[in-house]
């Protein structure tokens, strides 16, 4: 090999490295954003002096009540925190619902269309170059707009917080690390639910997530990369206590042959039967004793929902701690719900924000979960889709 020939190997390889290098470095200096959820975390459990970490958290940073979307259930509103739109206008309208071509959705349906409706943050990072990491979140497992995260995994309850935050930090080691990742704690909801929000075993539930969000702080101030981690810790809704004896049966309100129940509880999605639409409309749309029912296109408009067509034909809203049922699957013991009414105070869901891109003590009133992809948005420095959210209602938590 001439000596001309090595001294111009010698040039590339020497502009690569500077390149990697450059690479490296612009990504080592890159804001991380890492949107945390706690599955049913009301703001109040803050108060129990049980959670130190996200006390800290939020005495160190930004902090409000939030009000989830209607209905205030786990899968709407989880679509709404990355979409920025309400669940009328990105499509997943409830845990379970119909849709009139793609058949019934469900909690477990992951086939690609249901989600197209909107565009999650995680999407809108890919296409602007960034790399997302999803460790948990609806609608994640699925291809959106032709579009994965980088990184993701399938639900897995039984993964404990910690593995979680552990395979989040794996990823961050990696070639590819995120410049935002999502982490999703469900223990505090099944809690709430078995046990009721004022429960022991809720509370330390809490304790748990609390000391998982504390071990991903650990690992990240382990890495060196504290000082450019902005963090969104949400959660999707409250809850509300629950007993069988504040239960309002369909069945006693018509006939069962008569109704097709999509989804039942504080809320509930219900069809006609073939032919028995202006009967079932007659027994059910009206006020009753502890709940009220609507007419799709009746529903009232602070709720955002009845245009989409998912949206059953009947929607009935049980008053705060009561439960709409059915004889075959009747109330048997006491717990607790969410997907009241959003204005309900136990429906409240949690707002913390901490990093560089965030004011200290900073306290945020009137926060909707609309709200939370333009703040995304904003941190990660990209254009986000418009949506329902008001960038003014969380610009004054903002550094710049």
């Amino acid at each position: 090999m001439s000596r001309v020939l090595v001294a111009c190997l010698a040039l590339v390889l020497s502009a690569c490295a500077t390149a990697n290098t450059a690479t490296s470095q612009a990504r080592q200096n890159r804001p991380l954003t890492i949107l945390i959820s706690i599955d049913g975390f009301h703001p109040d459990y803050l108060m129990r002096g049980a959670t130190p970490t996200l006390s800290a958290l939020a005495a160190e940073g930004a902090t409000g009540v939030m009000r989830p979307s209607f209905p205030s259930v786990t899968f709407p509103n989880h679509y709404t925190l990355v979409t920025g739109l309400h669940p009328d206008h990105h499509g997943i309208v409830g845990n379970a619902f119909v849709d009139p071509v793609l058949g019934r959705f469900s909690m477990a349906s992951k086939e690609a269309g249901w989600w197209d409706q909107a565009e999650p943050v995680w999407v809108t990072a890919e296409k602007a170059g960034l790399t997302a990491a999803t460790m948990f979140w609806p609608g994640s497992e699925t291809e959106i707009r032709g579009v994965r995260p980088t990184h993701w995994s399938p639900f897995d309850q039984t993964l404990t917080g910690d593995a979680r935050v552990d395979r989040l930090l794996e990823w961050l080691d990696g070639p590819t690390p995120p410049d935002l990742a999502t982490l999703y704690f469900d223990i505090v909801d099944t809690a709430g639910h078995a046990n009721g929000p004022g429960a022991e075993a809720t509370t330390a539930a809490a304790t748990a997530v609390d000391a998982s969000i504390g071990r991903l702080m650990q690992g990240l101030e382990a890495r060196g990369l504290e000082d450019r981690v902005n963090l969104v810790v949400v959660s999707d809704h409250g809850m509300a206590a629950t007993a069988p004896e504040r239960a309002i049966y369909l069945d006693d309100l018509i006939e069962a042959s008569a109704l097709q129940v999509i989804y039942a509880g504080a809320v509930a999605y219900l069809d006609a039967a073939p032919g028995r639409e202006a009967e079932v409309e007659a027994a059910l749309v009206r006020r009753h004793p502890h709940a009220e029912c609507w007419t799709r296109a009746t529903i009232p408009a602070r709720l955002v929902l009845g245009t989409n067509p998912r949206v059953s034909s009947i929607v009935c809203s049980a008053d705060t701690g009561w439960l709409l049922a059915t004889r075959a699957r009747p109330v048997t013991r006491s717990g607790g719900a969410h997907g009241y009414d959003n204005a309900a105070s136990e429906m409240s869901a949690l707002f913390i924000a901490h990093g560089p891109a965030i004011r200290r003590g900073v306290i945020l009133n009137d926060l909707d979960s609309v709200d939370v992809q333009p703040l995304l948005g904003r941190m990660l420095g990209i254009a986000v889709p418009a949506g329902d959210g008001r960038a003014a209602d969380t610009l004054p938590a903002m550094t710049q």
